[in-house]
């Protein structure tokens, strides 16, 4: 547990272009929580979590992400829509004008660090206009020790300033919120948007660059967790897949929540030192480790309480990607450090809106290898500005808004790793069973620990299986707990014409998207495609 006592030094954010501000440096979670309360920007749970609107922008906005185009940057990122290049001179006029704009406010701000291994440790300053986003900070980036601070400099600046508003017509920005990378700088610059995920996803976009290009390890938006015996198990997944949900198990320690480096070493460690959770529909049932986690010193985002504190969350009023964030030592079951082994299971976690994909199918490299490059799920609602309901969606490596590098070059990095480990690679599928999206329902939670869990017991290595007629996927055709006839969509379905009509339009839309790719994957890997 980390002394959250304050520390007394304090620092001057002079030299960071930000004049005669107030500095609150180091603030405990406690006393955080207590100054966004008399500010007004927040109250207390009945949990004694504080609960914060983030206003405007619940979710990330992936047309207003960009990346500062230059000399380190021109030849390495893979333009387009996802990494948006910056202009320079553009940037450092707005970073001026964010500093100007705060001077003279009360600041605060925090140092810490990302990625448990000390060889890949990246010591941030986190410069906050709000007191609850500077806690979001201490949640979810490591914490430094009290002893460390007189001697410690920053790697990489954050400066976030939600209440500023850039003029597009000016600033070459989209719209009056940003978040932009600049990598020879080593700035991460936020503006306009009080979602907190911008601040970690910031940093964290950065390491997707820094960590294979200098230190040939593979950045993974991924959860992950150990076994009694040691065993790593990683799980691939955007938000609404159930990454988060899936890996905090009780009987194996939690590693981490989101974001992952597998080393040269061949171990993994976490790149953060907290959790952000979706809560829309939580319960102490379903989710126990993610419920107990709400107590004081974690902060719920956008959710809906009465007039006792009291927190609905199923009320999606305000929206449906309702968070919490919290220190990963409010989990019970913690690796400490957060570090693991070689992985023996990789878990694909997609959430299918067509009703179409086997519940979980064991995978061929090569298929490995397609269905990572493809990264197929479905937006959930309210994951992203715009998005009202979901929608079906390929977002490379399972992570595609987060990589500045090609897709390619992460999948080439994993097939390598996964065949020097043999690890065993599975696709599951919690999205929807017994039809699409508005007719089927949603995966049993239930049942997907329980495929799951047999999977890491190596229950599933002698059952039969059978191969899926369209995408040629290895189902098995019993696991305990588990119903048979749910481990074969297709016997879910009333109508089994429209099944195979759906699975091929399915198939279709993978061959659709993968076609950008063909020319960098090799026979192995077009082998993992659909065979329909």
């Amino acid at each position: 547990m980390v002394d959250n006592t304050q520390i007394t030094k304090t620092i001057s954010l002079e030299d960071y272009g930000i004049k005669n501000a107030r500095v609150h440096y180091q603030l405990s979670p406690e006393e955080l929580q207590k100054k966004t309360i008399a500010l007004g920007q927040g109250v207390e749970s009945s949990f004694g979590a504080l609960a914060v609107n983030t206003g405007e922008f619940t979710g990330r906005s992936p047309k207003d992400r960009f990346i500062v185009k230059d000399e380190i940057t021109e030849d390495k990122v893979w333009w387009g829509d996802i990494n948006i290049p910056f202009d320079p001179e553009k940037f450092d006029s707005l970073y001026n004008k964010v500093t100007n704009y705060l001077g003279d406010k009360e600041i605060f701000a925090r140092d810490a660090y990302a990625c448990a291994d000390d060889n890949y440790r990246l010591n941030i300053r986190v410069i906050n206009e709000y007191p609850w986003s500077n806690q979001f900070a201490f949640n979810m980036f490591l914490r430094v020790n009290d002893s460390e601070l007189e001697s410690f400099q920053e790697d990489w600046l954050v400066v976030n300033a939600p209440g500023f508003k850039a003029d597009p017509s000016v600033d070459g920005t989209r719209q009056e919120n940003f978040a932009i990378l600049n990598f020879k700088k080593k700035i991460a610059l936020i503006g306009g948007t009080g979602y907190t995920g911008e601040i970690k996803k910031g940093i964290f976009s950065a390491l997707n660059f820094v960590l294979p290009v200098y230190n040939n390890t593979l950045p993974m938006h991924c959860s992950a967790n150990v076994g009694e015996d040691g065993d790593t198990a990683i799980f691939f997944g955007l938000s609404g897949t159930g990454k988060t949900t899936l890996s905090a198990d009780p009987e194996r320690k939690l590693i981490g929540d989101d974001e992952h480096g597998w080393t040269k070493e061949n171990t993994i460690f976490n790149f953060e030192g907290g959790c952000y959770a979706k809560v829309i529909n939580l319960s102490e049932e379903n989710e126990p480790d993610i419920y107990h986690a709400i107590k004081p010193g974690a902060i719920l985002e956008n959710v809906i309480l009465n007039d006792n504190g009291d927190v609905d969350f199923s009320d999606t009023s305000i929206t449906q990607n309702t968070r919490v964030s919290y220190p990963i030592y409010h989990i019970d079951n913690i690796q400490e450090p957060s570090i693991g082994e070689n992985p023996k299971n990789i878990f694909f976690l997609t959430a299918d809106a067509f009703g179409v994909l086997p519940p979980i199918s064991k995978l061929t490299p090569g298929q490995a290898a397609y269905h990572f490059i493809s990264g197929y799920t479905a937006k959930v609602a309210g994951t992203e500005a715009g998005v009202d309901e979901p929608v079906p969606s390929f977002s490379a490596c399972f992570g595609a808004p987060f990589m500045p590098l090609h897709p390619t070059k992460y999948a080439e990095m994993l097939s390598r790793k996964m065949k020097d480990a043999g690890v065993n690679v599975w696709l599951v599928n919690t999205g929807w069973t017994g039809g699409p999206y508005g007719v089927g329902n949603r995966m049993k939670l239930k049942y997907t620990r329980e495929m799951i869990s047999s999977a890491l017991e190596g229950k599933l290595d002698g059952v039969e299986f059978e191969n899926h007629q369209i995408f040629g996927l290895s189902m098995p055709k019993t696991c305990e707990g588990v119903p048979a006839e749910v481990l074969n969509p297709k016997n879910t379905w009333a109508d089994k014409e429209a099944y195979d009509k759906k699975a091929k339009e399915l198939s279709t839309f993978f061959k659709q998207n993968f076609s950008k790719f063909e020319e960098y994957a090799n026979e192995e890997i077009m082998k993992g495609a659909p065979v329909d």
